[in-house]
């Protein structure tokens, strides 16, 4: 190992944060959470209340006491900020949907597993360039499929639909992880115009699906994420310049000649004169969002989880609401926090994959984030994306937890047959 590397990563890595202090804290977070449900809650949400909670929280302590505990390993920061995001996502879908509280968790639970599969996969490079052409064969796939059998929800044709509503898949969140994927795996080991040009087909294919569908937010998430990755590996602004403006001239057009698209945002900046109709959620999130103050009125006392989809579309106005802008804003700040970590940890990797797929993954993350965020609040067109793992939605969940895989990854440490790096900095080869 190179003297200028090792400089690099006694920089990087530094003394791990004291993860038993944060998870005994976010616990006793989660608990006051439960108790607030079952306080403002009805008798009969009770036992699913307590199993939900129970199981979820003893999920996270034997994952960090397995893991941290008796595998010894270090930097539980992703985890940390995972398990608290979906705690709150669960907090709200117990709350306002009893029922569909068994689902959610039975979702976050599927996506701890993905996190978990996904950390294997990636821990061998050699693995992640074989399967880089099965994966994007089976996204693009996956969307072809959706756009025969799919069925329009929303104004979006971006839901599978299996038997009579028993099962409900959005194929376009699983398509996510797949696109980091294969993404990074193709640039990392870009050596020809004709690999180029087969990732560019891929991600054309995948962004023109989305457009068919008339799923715009996704659409540009996923537009965003190739500009990320594109400009990781080649660092030439003009060529990116030059891309976003050929986008934005395809979305002028798309408009122009596709009135009906163009309706689908009419409202934006004029929510207040459609208060009533094609602005009604937007301006309830805001009365209410506000309302909450710095502390929030306590899980269960809001008024906006009455308007329609409230806990998926409106999911950050809940969160101030009911649980106050100092946690909203704490919300955010763990999105851009997923972003600073992999930046930190980007000159340490091991691989220029692992740089790629951690900073593509996380700057998606904070970029759907700020989508949602800006949407709900009328600052940009509202494309009615999810908030990260804090909305409910089993595809939803699961993308997230194999998306923030892609962060883990980058930290030689995650995986314990590499250079174990010690607290002080220095490195001993096993």
């Amino acid at each position: 190992m190179g003297k200028d590397t090792k400089k690099k990563r006694r920089k990087a890595y530094r003394k791990p944060v004291k993860w038993p202090f944060l998870l005994l804290f976010m616990t006793v977070f989660q608990m006051v959470c439960m108790l607030q449900i079952y306080i403002n809650g009805t008798q009969e949400s009770t036992t699913t209340l307590f199993v939900v909670f129970g199981v979820y929280i003893a999920v996270e302590w034997l994952y960090f006491l397995v893991f941290g505990g008796f595998l010894r390993r270090k930097s539980f920061e992703i985890e940390l900020i995972a398990f608290f995001l979906t705690g709150i996502g669960l907090t709200l879908t117990t709350s306002v949907y009893p029922d569909k509280a068994y689902t959610q968790l039975i979702a976050v639970l599927l996506g701890i597993g993905v996190f978990a599969v996904m950390l294997w996969i990636l821990s061998d490079t050699k693995r992640v360039i074989r399967l880089r052409m099965p994966v994007a064969v089976l996204a693009v796939a996956a969307l072809a499929v959706t756009l025969i059998i799919g069925k329009e929800i929303n104004g979006a044709k971006n839901w599978i639909i299996i038997g009579d509503g028993l099962l409900s898949i959005q194929p376009s969140e699983i398509v996510k992880i797949a696109f980091v994927f294969v993404g990074a795996a193709t640039l990392e080991h870009l050596q020809s115009t004709r690999s180029l040009t087969k990732y560019l087909l891929f991600s054309l294919g995948c962004i023109g699906c989305l457009f068919i569908m008339k799923d715009f937010g996704t659409a540009l998430i996923f537009f965003f994420t190739f500009i990320v990755m594109a400009f990781l590996r080649s660092g030439d602004i003009k060529t990116i310049f030059l891309v976003c403006t050929g986008a934005l001239l395809g979305g002028i057009g798309i408009l122009t000649f596709k009135p009906y698209v163009a309706k689908r945002f009419e409202s934006y900046r004029h929510i207040w004169e459609y208060a009533s109709t094609s602005g009604y959620q937007q301006v309830r999130l805001l009365i209410y969002a506000v309302s909450g103050g710095l502390f929030g009125l306590g899980i269960g006392n809001g008024k906006l989880r009455s308007v329609y989809a409230a806990t998926e579309d409106l999911a950050f106005g809940m969160v101030c609401e009911e649980f106050g802008i100092i946690i909203a804003f704490t919300v955010l700040l763990t999105f851009v926090a997923l972003v600073v970590y992999s930046i930190r940890y980007a000159s340490a990797a091991r691989s220029t994959f692992y740089s790629i797929a951690a900073l593509a993954a996380s700057s998606l993350l904070l970029f759907q984030a700020a989508l949602h965020v800006f949407g709900v609040t009328d600052l940009l067109p509202w494309t009615g994306v999810t908030l990260p793992f804090i909305s409910r939605g089993g595809s939803s969940m699961m993308c997230c937890w194999g998306l923030v895989a892609f962060i883990k990854a980058i930290d030689v440490r995650t995986y314990k047959r590499y250079d174990k790096i010690t607290a002080d900095g220095k490195e001993r080869s096993r």
